[in-house]
């Protein structure tokens, strides 16, 4: 009997990247120099850090003027206002602002701590924002490996967000392509053959967050491959994961 099980791989020999590069060469590239086979329906998890670089969604500190609300913001917490300016930038609403921690809403619907602007692994004096549209990130780089290597994929574009009332933080999926974001189980019955009601997995999250256990930052380890796993292959969006305002208790 075939137990269940996936793979998660760990995809070496990316190099740094800049704006204008073509991230999903630097990918076909060190998949062939570790000479890893790709297979269909394989999954590639990127983290978004190297698409935002690719795609240029960064930000030179030193032409940021900060509006008087970072400044006051800044000042009280001993932040650069700087920084605050393009997190309120990046932002549609603050959702929570309290003891030098900001929580937005992302122009994507995204919740996540200062609208996703990093200023990790990047150079000093800039930083860097999520992609602009992150499912057609993951459309494009989808495109470009199906090509290379002739077998049809799946990608994520993923990033590493903390979450309520839970320490640490997990990756989860900011944009997908080739692969339904959640797994519907209402209608369902359950092994005792109850009717399942409000069960759905959010798969491509969970996909993201297995990753993160070999795409350790550190060690510049940027992509993934994910293999073994049933999906259901369609045109998606990650905003399906997002829950709608009326369903939501907490806004």
């Amino acid at each position: 009997m075939m137990l269940p099980q996936i793979s998660v791989i760990g995809l070496t020999g990316i190099p740094e990247v800049v704006a204008g590069d073509d991230l999903s060469a630097f990918i076909v590239a060190a998949a062939r120099q570790s000479k890893f086979e790709i297979h269909r329906r394989d999954v590639f998890v990127v983290a978004q850090k190297v698409v935002s670089k690719a795609e240029g969604r960064i930000v030179e500190l030193n032409t940021v003027e900060p509006s008087p609300q970072a400044r006051v913001w800044a000042e009280e917490f001993d932040k650069d206002a700087r920084i605050v300016e393009v997190v309120l930038r990046e932002s549609r609403r603050i959702v929570r602002q309290e003891r030098g921690v900001m929580i937005c809403e992302t122009h994507h619907g995204f919740i996540c701590a200062n609208a996703g602007v990093d200023h990790s692994n990047i150079a000093p004096g800039f930083v860097v924002l999520l992609p602009e549209d992150p499912d057609a990130s993951a459309r494009r780089l989808q495109a470009a490996l199906e090509q290379a290597f002739g077998v049809g994929l799946a990608v994520i574009v993923s990033d590493t967000f903390g979450r309520p009332w839970r320490e640490g933080l997990v990756n989860v999926a900011l944009g997908v392509a080739g692969i339904a974001p959640l797994i519907d189980y209402r209608g369902q019955r359950d092994s005792y053959g109850q009717v399942l009601r409000v069960t759905m997995v959010a798969v491509a999250d969970e996909i993201a967050s297995a990753t993160e256990l070999v795409m350790n930052k550190s060690d510049n380890v940027p992509v993934a491959i994910v293999r073994g796993l049933a999906y259901e292959q369609r045109d998606a969006s990650a905003s399906e994961l997002i829950r709608p305002t009326e369903n939501d208790l907490f806004r």
